[in-house]
């Protein structure tokens, strides 16, 4: 797929959403029919008028990808519940308030393979794939999991380097998988300004090497196992391990061992470097429902679609921290001060029952696993105090007998 300046706006244009018609400047691009493109200067997501068609397609035409093939879908029931509700501020709210009040592109909230509610703005549907952003991340993790499980890799304390030879003697290479998977590798990068460099490098960019890219960041800061350091080195180092152990792309095991089992009911892309390696930090799209098909496989620890799909062990073992995790228990983390990491999962609670998948600008996949009620949220922006409302919905939904 050839990369491309501008993408041609889709469609006819939708109604103007009631937030942006408080906004003189359209933000969201919906006068345009909601394009796609890299926006000026040149680079990903810049201009706010073009974040809906890029989160919900525009990069699969703009950047190179692979495709996740679905197999036999394993379906799910249309249950709609008018008793969804959440308090702010002492008054009564439904998730059609909470759509309305925020750019939420889609909303999804399931319990047990039954959809409670499902709607979608900005001109979006159910057929769209919705791009995760770092919810990937958490998808690297569940591949992980299935790699462990397979035998593939022997211990979480062996190197990237002892199954990537390639990366001997580097920074990465010399990191456990287990520092890498809870972003300590001792690294010295600071997220938003290392992607400045590195998203060029290994994604957009016409000649984009992600395991170049890797294999040259090479400056410590602190010795690995130290601290939480978010970042997207981590991940794509994983990315090559788990390409090299298992022999083929991320995509092609994906949809071996997860997206066809799984009973995913659509195709899904993950977005590749120049040279078809997933840039598996962010990337992976697919639609709301499948999404929450993800979600519902955390919440049943591992199990869905009749099978196991990930070992119970492995999903058990995102809600326990071990000696050599202390930088990413509850709390560990600086900011924020509530939350907790694991394995490229992110934690709500600190008994580890509310795990969550995360990316920028609003993309959830919210999990409570004592009750199994999956929340998937997409979304352009999120500035204001959206998380909290959110959080207040999910646990009104969580509530709900």
């Amino acid at each position: 797929m050839q990369r491309r300046t501008f993408v041609a706006a889709m469609g006819a244009t939708p109604a103007l959403h009631p937030l942006l018609a408080v906004a003189q400047d359209d933000p969201w691009g919906a006068e345009a029919g909601y394009p796609t493109g890299w926006g000026t200067p040149r680079g990903l997501s810049r201009e706010k008028r073009l974040y809906v068609g890029n989160f919900s397609g525009g990069f699969e035409s703009m950047l190179p990808n692979n495709t996740i093939q679905c197999g036999a879908e394993d379906p799910v029931r249309d249950k709609p519940r008018t008793d969804l509700r959440y308090r702010l501020n002492g008054v009564a709210r439904s998730p059609d308030d909470y759509m309305a009040a925020w750019p939420v592109t889609g909303l999804l909230i399931a319990r047990r393979g039954e959809v409670w509610f499902e709607k979608y703005q900005f001109g979006r549907s159910a057929d769209m794939r919705m791009t995760g952003w770092s919810m990937s991340k958490s998808v690297t993790s569940l591949l992980l999991g299935i790699t462990v499980d397979r035998g593939k890799i022997t211990s979480l304390e062996d190197t990237a380097a002892k199954y990537v030879p390639s990366l001997a003697g580097t920074l990465h290479g010399e990191t456990s998988l287990r520092n890498l998977m809870n972003m300590s590798s001792g690294a010295d990068i600071v997220h938003e300004q290392g992607n400045n460099t590195l998203y060029p490098a290994a994604l957009t960019g016409p000649r984009a090497n992600i395991e170049q890219t890797v294999h040259n960041w090479n400056t410590r800061r602190e010795p690995a196992g130290t601290r939480f350091n978010y970042n997207e080195l981590c991940p794509l180092t994983i990315g090559m391990v788990l390409r090299a152990v298992n022999g083929m792309s991320m995509s092609e095991f994906a949809e071996q061992a997860l997206w066809k089992p799984l009973g995913a009911e659509a195709n899904a892309t993950w977005l590749t470097d120049a040279h078809h390696n997933e840039f598996n930090c962010i990337g992976f799209a697919a639609r709301l429902r499948d999404w929450s098909r993800l979600g519902r496989l955390v919440a049943q620890r591992g199990y869905a679609n009749g099978r196991q799909i990930v070992s119970r062990e492995w999903m058990e073992s995102y809600s326990r921290w071990e000696a050599n995790e202390a930088q990413v228990r509850y709390g560990a983390l600086g900011k924020p001060a509530g939350a907790a990491y694991k394995a490229f999962m992110w934690h709500a609670k600190a008994n580890g029952t509310r795990p969550l998948f995360s990316g920028v600008y609003g993309q959830r996949v919210l999990v409570d696993l004592e009750t199994e009620t999956v929340m998937v949220q997409t979304a352009v922006d999120e500035v204001g105090d959206w998380a909290r409302e959110m959080f207040m919905l999910f646990q009104g939904a969580v509530g709900v007998e």
